[in-house]
C-alpha cells in the first residue's frame, strides 16, 4: 500500500495545504494510506480531527512524515526546517509532487536528482484537454485573478459600479486588464460583476472571443510575429513588438482608473509593459495591481510584496494571492493532485511511462537524472553566469 504524505507548508505566509479532508477520504477509498502532519491544514481552516475522520493518520514530526512518504504532496517547493533541507528527509526512490518553479530554480531540481528523488512539477502540466483537470497553474491563477479585482476595488478611491442617486449619477470605473490568460479572464469577469467598464489586451489575437465572452472590449494591436506556444501560453515577443504594444496601450492606460497586469512568460522575467512615464500620465488615485510582481513585474514601479505610491498612483505588487483564499485554493489544488496521482498510479505503483505526454512533460527528475531539457539549459546558463 503506497503511503501518501502531506506536510505542513514551511514557506512563510503559505496557508494552503496539498490535500483537504474530502480528497483524503477519496485517496483512502482508492487504497492509499494517507499521512498528514499535525497542523498541516490549520492555515486553510481544516483541523487534524477532520483529517482523522476522513481516514488519515496524523504524524506529529515533520521529519518522521517526510521519511515515511512513498509519495509526498506539497504546495510550495521544499524548503528548510531547523537548519535542514526538507528534501533530504525523503528516502531515495520516493516521489515528490509539488509546485517546484523548476525553470527559475534549477539548482533545487538538480539536488532532487542527486538525492534520487523522482519529482513531478505542477507548473509543467501540459495545457491539453486531457490534462485540464490536473492543471494547477490554471486553478490557482483563476483565484488570483478574482482576488486582484477585489484588491483593486478596495484600493481605488472611487466606486466600481455606476450609481444613480438623488445627488446625480456616478459613472462606472474604467478597468484595463493586460494579459487574458486564466487570471486575466477571471479579473475581467470579477471587475464586470462589480460594475466596472472593462477593456483588455493580450498579445494572442486568438483570445479576443474569450475576452468578449466575459464582457470586456478587446484592444486590437496588429502583431506580425508568432505570439503563442504550441500549448497556448503567451510567448515572449521581440523588443520592436513590445515597444509597439506600449505605444498603443499608453492612451488606454492614461484613461484607466485601474490597470491589472497578468503578463508572464514561464521561466523568464515578466515583460515590462507599464513604464514610469505611463504611470505619471494616470490620474491621481488610480490603481495598478501587478500579478507578475514575483517575476519582476509588468510595471516599472512595482515592488514585489509591497504597495508603492508613485505620483498619486497606487501600485500593488502582490505575492501568492491564492494563499490569501486558502480554503478554496486548497480544495481545487487537492483535486488537481488527486486527478494526477490517480492517472500516474497503476497496479500499486507509479507508472513512469515517458511515452505519455503528461508524464513526459511533468516528470522533471527520475532515477537520478533531470529529464527536462529546458531545466538542463537553465542550469547550464546558471553555471556559465
Amino acid at each position: 500500500m503506497l503511503k501518501i504524505a502531506v506536510p505542513k507548508e514551511s514557506d512563510l505566509g503559505e496557508l494552503r495545504v496539498a490535500l483537504v479532508p474530502d480528497t483524503v477520504a477519496r485517496f483512502i477509498k482508492l487504497g492509499f494510506e494517507v499521512l498528514v502532519q499535525s497542523g498541516a491544514g490549520l492555515g486553510a481552516h481544516f483541523d487534524d480531527s477532520e483529517y482523522e475522520a476522513a481516514g488519515a493518520t496524523i504524524i506529529n514530526g515533520a521529519k518522521e512524515l517526510w521519511e515515511s512518504a512513498d509519495i509526498l504532496l506539497k504546495v510550495a517547493p521544499p524548503g528548510e526546517q531547523q537548519g535542514e533541507e526538507e528534501m533530504n528527509w525523503l528516502k531515495p526512490g520516493a516521489t515528490l509532487i509539488s509546485f517546484l518553479n523548476p525553470l527559475a530554480n534549477p539548482e533545487q531540481v538538480q539536488a532532487l536528482a542527486q538525492r534520487k528523488i523522482n519529482s513531478f512539477s505542477m507548473e509543467m502540466i501540459p495545457r491539453t484537454s486531457r490534462a485540464q483537470s490536473m492543471d494547477a497553474l490554471s486553478s490557482q491563477a483563476n483565484i488570483a485573478g478574482y482576488k486582484s479585482a477585489l484588491l483593486a476595488a478596495a484600493s481605488l478611491s472611487r466606486l466600481f459600479p455606476m450609481m444613480t442617486t438623488a445627488a446625480g449619477t456616478i459613472p462606472p470605473a474604467k478597468v484595463l486588464v493586460i494579459g487574458a490568460g486564466v487570471a486575466g479572464l477571471q479579473a475581467i469577469a470579477t471587475a464586470r460583476r462589480l460594475g466596472a467598464v472593462v477593456e483588455a489586451f493580450d498579445v494572442r489575437p486568438a483570445v479576443k472571443e474569450e475576452v468578449q465572452s466575459v464582457g470586456a472590449k478587446f484592444i486590437e494591436i496588429p502583431i506580425e510575429e508568432d505570439t503563442a506556444t504550441s500549448q497556448g501560453y503567451a510567448k515572449e515577443v521581440g523588443q520592436n513588438t513590445q515597444e509597439k504594444i506600449r505605444q498603443v496601450l499608453t492612451e488606454h492606460i492614461k484613461k484607466s482608473d485601474v490597470v491589472i497586469t497578468t503578463a508572464q512568460v514561464q521561466g523568464k522575467r515578466a515583460p515590462l509593459i507599464v513604464t514610469e512615464e505611463m504611470v505619471c500620465e494616470m490620474s491621481s488615485g488610480a490603481v495598478i495591481v501587478d500579478l507578475a510582481a514575483g517575476q519582476g513585474g509588468n510595471c516599472a514601479c512595482t515592488e514585489a510584496g509591497k504597495d508603492v505610491y508613485y505620483n498619486g498612483v497606487t501600485i500593488i505588487g502582490p505575492l501568492n494571492l491564492p494563499s490569501t483564499l486558502p480554503v478554496d485554493s486548497s480544495k481545487v489544488y487537492a483535486k488537481n493532485l488527486l486527478t494526477l496521482v490517480k492517472y500516474l498510479v497503476k497496479d500499486g505503483a507509479i507508472d513512469f511511462n515517458f511515452e505519455d505526454d503528461i508524464v513526459e512533460a511533468t516528470c522533471v527528475t527520475y532515477e537520478g537524472e533531470i529529464r527536462n531539457d529546458r531545466i538542463k539549459q537553465a542550469l547550464a546558463n546558471l553555471v556559465q553566469a
